[in-house]
């Protein structure tokens, strides 16, 4: 078909679609938000606090009684704000249920919340290799996970994480766990990915905790390692064929990748 040749249609067609993108790019500079499907409304209600907020909480959160007593109980600590949110916390749960996960591994503990989280979905022989070089904060949860009935799940660490991952390695477990959550020091972060993706299965599920780092990943200062060690990990999963990937904006960011 010669170049000026087209149908009263296509070129109809041609002037919709013309308008329709140049109306997304206004629109998108001028509500971002829009960009990726959330109404302009949603962006201020849905901070921590905020009326929606706390409606999704109140209707989607569901807690073991002896898990809510731990997130109670930690939230009187000073350091509290380490604690995994539980909302994502309960994400990860069911997505360890929905792949039937047996075997976790937990790189920062803290408290445990997220170990009985974990533990209490996993069957009775299944096990969660808590790692943490801090006893102090981990004693606080360890009774409550007899309480719950899950102590015989937790295989607790005290060491550092790169050594036990590389001790699981060692023991030719790469490539038997189902689902590892990294929430530890952020300049390791790699080396724990890196690890993790050798020790977690096809179809396993790699969560990486904190990718947002209270939105410091925006400009990362060149001074702050920590920053820059998060930009970097984000920047490089984004292009790792290894997974498939979602970045949520769930506590204070969390990178679910998928493992292939």
């Amino acid at each position: 078909m010669p170049f000026f040749s087209i149908t009263k249609e296509m070129a109809i067609g041609t002037t919709v679609l013309g308008v329709a993108f140049a109306t997304g790019v206004l629109a998108g500079k001028k509500y971002p938000f829009l960009a990726f499907g959330i109404p302009p409304s949603s962006k201020t209600l849905l901070g921590k606090g905020g009326p929606l907020w706390q409606y999704i909480l109140d209707h989607s959160l569901r807690e073991h009684p002896v898990l809510k007593k731990l997130r109670l109980l930690t939230l009187d600590h000073p350091w509290s704000r380490m604690m995994v949110s539980c909302d994502q916390a309960q994400l990860m749960a069911n997505l360890a249920k929905l792949i039937k996960a047996k075997k976790a591994i937990e790189i920062g503990v803290f408290t445990g919340y997220n170990t009985l989280n974990m533990a209490l979905v996993l069957p009775d022989d299944g096990k969660v290799v808590a790692c943490d070089i801090n006893e102090d904060y981990v004693s606080i949860g360890k009774p409550l996970w007899k309480e719950a009935g899950v102590e015989h799940k937790i295989d607790l660490r005290i060491k550092p994480a790169i050594q036990t991952l590389d001790e699981l390695l060692a023991d030719g477990e790469a490539g038997t766990y189902d689902f590892a959550f990294i929430d530890a020091d952020k300049q390791s972060y790699n080396e724990y990915y890196e690890k993790c993706l050798r020790l977690v299965r096809k179809g396993g599920i790699i969560a990486i905790d904190n990718v947002l780092w209270h939105g410091k990943v925006l400009k990362p200062s060149k001074n702050d390692m920590e920053t820059q060690s998060l930009h970097h990990l984000n920047e490089k999963i984004f292009r790792d064929v290894r997974v498939n990937i979602s970045m949520l904006p769930m506590g204070d960011g969390v990178t679910l990748a998928f493992k292939l």
